[in-house]
Order: structure tokens, then C-alpha cells, then sequence
């Protein structure tokens, strides 16, 4: 069966409730520990069902957003997703409650019983109009993106296929892409400006109404971080700007001498080359081809994997019109099934998404037999060690995607990687100031971006680009509009992932694998303090976890003659 004939059925919310309401009294009617095990198996069938329905949605509304059917059963599910969530707190609070919950604690893992504690505090019945009103802005904003139409090169072009005009080697021609690229955001300004102020109001008032100061500390509940704060996370960020700032500078510096360039401006830096920068040589289904290739070979479980995705279609991967923005990977429980959906546009960033959605993807496949649907995909700073990792597990079949420009693809992709990580943490102190005065103003809050761009970014120079320089340029991060303080999650993995590139170019394969696919396997089982000890890795909160991988990666930059590509 291909993920087309996946059968999609709207679960009806009077049914799942009724459902739900007799499950949970049997539970607190049982007289064993061993009945209500049972009976928590039940509710893992109902919730799979539940999540398999919303993201059989989701999947097909993000590759067309006008589809009539699917747009109308979008509308239902952002309706009904909060009364689901509610059904599903009743049942954790049964759970917390029980006579037996000491017998079921020895039968389940206790991360199990940490997040059904903080999905409890972060939901009441008082607050399910406002999480109904924060899915619909979210729809809003994905809908409005999607909407992009920019005419150039006599064509007219979604924000993914602005891209590779972004990339040209022409210098007007890069500075007219990003020009017409940043006025598709300038020109609905007000648009995404009520969008944002909406979501932070109504974000803000769902925190107070559960007894919380802001929403910064609500966000961090709905995250699962049970192990650490937005204390640490500051520290965190305080390293990047004492270590990791400094290198971004010198390797923005460096590409503008490699490109001739004495006025380095925000439209030259997506070109690493004079010659043009490392570009997948076929199309989507030629990549396809070398991905099964590539993970035939990686591992006996990766080529598994990938044959499963190729026999069951489980892609979406061009870029055309009124389709999401972005690239993810999601799970479909009741086939077992990992969904890779991207926008592909014929630049480097192919190879990347493809690598980094297989990353979760594997993940995934490797522990989708775990029993408790909520630990099979772990939080969301472990989940992306497992996507940014394959990106440079895969390093070795770089020269099927590449050819004679393997090389050039992979200082590119090392030295992006590590000026990714102060855009990331620019993005989170950002968040953080908008949380923590939610009565900020449109442009109160462009400013702020601006002056934290200048902290973290500080090489950026927007020319006469008056709509970035104002502190516009925020408005393309969906992450900002629908998931919120989830950013940083891609930095501190990226710091895990280069852990994993050291231990897989410089240091024992063999070994390095059995620890990335162990860690795989252990899922969500574990936090994401101890799924670093699973995986060997070390914590990006200690001092001197940075500073340990900036040196090797320094090291390889600067055994590569970059003039020469």
C-alpha cells in the first residue's frame, strides 16, 4: 500500500469523547495494576488513530493548501485538536491518580510520567477557545506564505523557487532576487505584522489564564524541557556569542575575500564561489535514485529504511504552487510509516533536507515499535541530532550527488553549519524579549530583532534594504509564527551533530554508528539530558563542549584551499 491509498476518516469528537469518557472510568475502576496496563494499551490504539487522521491532514494540506476537501479538514482539526488534547490530559490526570501508578511506574518508562505531568499543566478546559484561535493564525500564516506569487526571470515563482536567483553569480542579479524575495514580506507587512500580534496576545493569555507569569514558561512546558530552564538556555547563548560569534565573523570575512568582494552586503551570502556554489547534478527522482544508492550501503537498518520510503512513496519533495514552505518529517502511527516532505528547488539545500528529514525519518522507523505512541519521536532538541547528524553521516556518498564538486558541497555545508548556530540563538533571545513583553508594539518588535541581528549577526549589512534593515528580515521564519522557543532546539543539536561528524571523519566509524543507531532506537524513552549519555555525546550547556568542536572544525576549514573552488 503507497501513502496515496493511506484512508483518511475524520475522527468525529463526540464519538473519540465518548470513547475516552469510558476508557478513563474503567481505569479508575480497575482492581489491578495489570487491568489498567490493559486499558492504557486501549487508549493507545484510540490515540493513535486520533494522530494518524490529523496527520494524514496535515501531510495533504501542506502540499496544497487550496485543496477544497483538505482545507476544510484542516479548518475541523484546528478546531478539534484542543478538545483532543483535553481528552488526553483527563486520561494523564487518571494516570497520576491511580491506586497502582507505583506498580505502573516499574512497567513504564518515567519519562512517560514526566511529560503526561507537564502536557497536565499545560491545558485546561478555560483555555480551549484560545488554543482553537492560535491554530487558526497558525493556518493564516501558513496559508499567506503559501500565496507567494513574485514575478521574475518571466516566470512567476514561489519563495522556495526565488532561491537559486538568490544564489546567482551576478551580483545585480542576487541583489534583485533578494530584493523582490524580502518585498513579497515588505508588501504584507500588516498582514504578517496582525498575524504575529495576535499569536503573541492570545499565547499570552492562555499562560495567564493557566497561572503563569508570561508565556515564556508555558512554552517551555509545551516543549517537555523538563531538565532545564531559560536560565541555561541564556547561558547557552552566552557561549555562542563568547566563541562561536567570533569564528562567523572570520568565516564571513573569508568568503567575501574568496569572492572578490570588499562591501560584503546580507545579498552575497548565499553565494560561496566565484564559480557558483555545489549543486545536486539530476532531479528529484535521479537523487532519489542516489539516496537508495547511498543508504543501501550506509547500514543493512538504513537500507531497510529506504527501500521502505521508496515502496510506500512516503516523499513530497518539489517546490509548486499554493504548497507549504519548508521541509519536515512526521509520522503516520497506524502504517508505521515516516512522511519527508521539502520543497526542492535545485540548490545544495536538496541534498541537505533530504539527508536531514532521513535523519528523522530513521529515527523514527528505528523506534516505531516502541509501546507508547508518545515516546516513540523524542523532545524536540533530540530529534534534530538525529536529522543534522545523517547530514554529515553521509558525507562519504557526497560525490553521487556532487560529482567533482563533492569538495566544494562540503565546506559549504561544515562552514554553514556553524554560521547557522548565532542566527539560531538570534532567533531565541528574540523570541524570549517578545515573550517577556507580550504588549510590544509591531515595530517595537522589529526593532528588537534588529538589535539582536547586531549582537549575534553582527557581520550583516542590509545596504539600502530599508524593510531589513527596520528588522523585517524575521518574518520568513515559521518557526517564530508556529512553534515557539522550538528554534534553539536546531542549534544545541547542531552542536550534538558535530560531536558525531568528529567521532565519524576523525575518530571510529563502526563505533560512532552503533552510537547514533542506538541512540535512534531509544526514541523518546529518555530525556534529553540522558539520550546524550545513550548516544556518548556531551552536553551543549557545559563549558566546554563548544569549544571542543570549534577547533577540529577550524582545523578542516583551513586544510581547504577554498580560492581554488
Amino acid at each position: 500500500m503507497k501513502f496515496k491509498d493511506y484512508e483518511y476518516v475524520r475522527p468525529d469528537a463526540e464519538e473519540v469523547r465518548a470513547q475516552y469518557k469510558a476508557l478513563i472510568e474503567k481505569f479508575n475502576n480497575s482492581d489491578s495494576a495489570d487491568q489498567q496496563y490493559e486499558i492504557i494499551n486501549e487508549i493507545n490504539t484510540l490515540s493513535k488513530n486520533i494522530d494518524t487522521m490529523f496527520n494524514l491532514v496535515a501531510i495533504r494540506h501542506s502540499i496544497n493548501t487550496q485543496d477544497e476537501f483538505y482545507d476544510k479538514e484542516n479548518e475541523y482539526m484546528d478546531e478539534s485538536s484542543p478538545i483532543f488534547q483535553g481528552l488526553t490530559v483527563d486520561y494523564y490526570k487518571a494516570l497520576a491518580g491511580s491506586r497502582f501508578v507505583d506498580e505502573l511506574k516499574k512497567r513504564i518508562p518515567p519519562q512517560y510520567f514526566t511529560m503526561a505531568e507537564l502536557s497536565v499543566r499545560s491545558f485546561s478546559d478555560e483555555v480551549i477557545a484560545d488554543l482553537q484561535e492560535e491554530n487558526k493564525l497558525q493556518s493564516e500564516y501558513d496559508k499567506l506564505i503559501s500565496s507567494a506569487k513574485i514575478e521574475h526571470d518571466g516566470k512567476v515563482l514561489n519563495l522556495s523557487q526565488m532561491q537559486p536567483y538568490m544564489q546567482s553569480q551576478d551580483r545585480k542579479a542576487r541583489k534583485e532576487a533578494y530584493e523582490k524575495y524580502s518585498g513579497f514580506f515588505r508588501d504584507n507587512i500588516e498582514k504578517f505584522d496582525d498575524i504575529y500580534d495576535r499569536m503573541v496576545k492570545v499565547r499570552n493569555k492562555i499562560a495567564v489564564k493557566l497561572g503563569y507569569k508570561n508565556f515564556v514558561e508555558l512554552g517551555y512546558i509545551r516543549l517537555h524541557r523538563s531538565e532545564y530552564s531559560s536560565r541555561d538556555i541564556e547561558g547557552y547563548r552566552n557561549q555562542v556569542l563568547k566563541y562561536i560569534v567570533p569564528l562567523s565573523v572570520e568565516l564571513r570575512k573569508r568568503q567575501a575575500k574568496r569572492l572578490g568582494i570588499e562591501d560584503f552586503k546580507y545579498y552575497d551570502k548565499d553565494l560561496d564561489f566565484t564559480t557558483g556554489n555545489a549543486k545536486p547534478k539530476g532531479d528529484k527522482d535521479w537523487m532519489i535514485e542516489k539516496a537508495q544508492k547511498m543508504y543501501s550501503e550506509l547500514s543493512g537498518e538504513t537500507k531497510e529504511f529506504f527501500n521502505f520510503m521508496v515502496e510506500k512513496d512516503l516523499f513530497d519533495l518539489e517546490t509548486k504552487p499554493n504548497k507549504q514552505s519548508g521541509g519536515y518529517c512526521t509520522f503516520i502511527q497506524n502504517f508505521k510509516s515516516p512522511f519527508i516532505f521539502s520543497n526542492f528547488n535545485g540548490t545544495s539545500d536538496d541534498v541537505d533536507t533530504l539527508t536531514h528529514e532521513a535523519g528523522h525519518a530513521f529515527q523514527v522507523y528505528e523506534s516505531r515499535n516502541i509501546e507508547f505512541p508518545e515516546l516513540i519521536f523524542p523532545t524536540l532538541e533530540a530529534c534534530e541530532i538525529h536529522s543534522m547528524s545523517m547530514e554529515f553521516i553521509t558525507w562519504p556518498w557526497m560525490n553521487l550527488f556532487f560529482e567533482e564538486n563533492e569538495l566544494k558541497y562540503k565546506f559549504s555545508h561544515l562552514a554553514s553549519a556553524m554560521l547557522f548556530i548565532p542566527y539560531g540563538v538570534t532567533v531565541d533571545e528574540f523570541q524570549h524579549r517578545v515573550y517577556e513583553n507580550p504588549d510590544m508594539t509591531p515595530s517595537e518588535r522589529r526593532a528588537v530583532w534588529r538589535e539582536t541581528e547586531k549582537k549575534y549577526l553582527p557581520w550583516i549589512d542590509y545596504d539600502d534594504n530599508s524593510f531589513y534593515e527596520e528588522g523585517g528580515y524575521w518574518f520568513r521564519q515559521g518557526h517564530i509564527f508556529g512553534d515557539p522557543f522550538y528554534y534553539i532546539d536546531y542549534t544545541l543539536a547542531q552542536v550534538c551533530a558535530f560531536q558525531y561528524w568528529i567521532k565519524f571523519t576523525q575518530g571510529d566509524r563502526k563505533k560512532a554508528w552503533e552510537d547514533y543507531l542506538h541512540l535512534c532506537r531509544v526514541g523518546g524513552s529518555k530525556p534529553f539530558l540522558e539520550l546524550l549519555k545513550e548516544g556518548n555525546l556531551n552536553s551543549p550547556f557545559e563549558d566546554l563542549t563548544i569549544e571542543a568542536v570549534i577547533e577540529p572544525i577550524r582545523n578542516w576549514l583551513d586544510s581547504v584551499d577554498d580560492t581554488k573552488l
